[in-house]
C-alpha cells in the first residue's frame, strides 16, 4: 500500500509510525543493541521535542505512537534518530563479540551500496508507515502495539515485556519517559 496514508502531513500530529530493519532482519537479539534505541529515544524526548505516547521493540522493528512538540518536525525526528541509531548499531556491531558480525556488516553494506544515500550500511528501511491518529484510534493501536509480544511468544502478558510502555500503562516506571494517553 502506498500513496498519501503514508505522508506526514501535519509535523506535529500524532501518528502510529513503525520503523523496520531492511529486510526484516532480527537485529535487536542483544541487550546493547535495544538500549541505542532506549537511549536514542530518551535523548530525543528530553532534547528534539518528541512526546512518545507508546512503543514497542521487537527484533526487527520497532512501532510507536507520538508526536513533536512545534517547532520540531516528526520528519526531522525520523530522519535524526534512523541516521544516529544506524551509525551506532553499525559500531556497536563491529565492537561487541557478535556471532553474526560479518553477516549482518555484509547485509546493510550491500542495502547502502543499493541507494546513494546510505554512506556504509543501511538498516532502516526507508518508510516509516506514519499514519494519522484520530484519539478513538490511539487506544487501538497501543493495545496492538503492546500485544506485538505476546503474539510473538516473548511474553504472556504485555507489561512483562521490558522493551516496550505497556509497564508504564500498568502503573509499572518503564525505560523510555512517555505521555500516557
Amino acid at each position: 500500500m502506498g500513496g498519501s496514508r503514508y505522508i506526514i502531513t501535519d509535523q506535529n500530529q500524532t501518528y502510529f509510525i513503525t520503523c523496520t530493519i531492511v529486510g526484516w532482519i532480527d537485529l535487536f537479539t542483544r541487550p546493547e543493541y535495544k538500549n541505542i534505541i532506549v537511549d536514542s529515544l530518551n535523548h530525543c524526548i528530553e532534547n528534539k521535542g518528541l512526546i512518545l505516547n507508546g512503543w514497542v521493540l521487537m527484533t526487527n522493528h520497532i512501532h510507536f505512537i507520538g508526536r513533536c512538540k512545534e517547532p520540531n518536525k516528526m520528519s526531522d525526528f525520523l530522519r535524526d534518530f534512523k541516521k544516529f541509531t544506524s551509525k551506532q548499531l553499525a559500531v556497536n556491531i563491529k565492537d561487541i563479540p557478535e556471532s553474526r558480525r560479518d553477516w549482518l556488516l555484509d547485509k546493510f553494506s550491500f542495502e547502502a551500496r543499493k541507494t546513494n544515500r546510505a554512506e556504509n550500511h543501511k538498516i532502516w528501511q526507508d518508510d516509516n508507515h506514519p499514519i494519522e491518529l484520530q484519539e478513538i484510534d490511539a487506544f487501538q493501536k497501543l493495545h496492538y502495539i503492546h500485544d506485538n509480544p505476546v503474539k510473538a511468544g516473548i511474553v504472556e502478558s504485555p507489561e512483562q515485556y521490558i522493551y516496550s510502555s505497556a509497564k508504564d500503562y500498568a502503573g509499572i516506571k518503564g525505560l523510555v519517559k512517555i505521555e500516557l494517553i
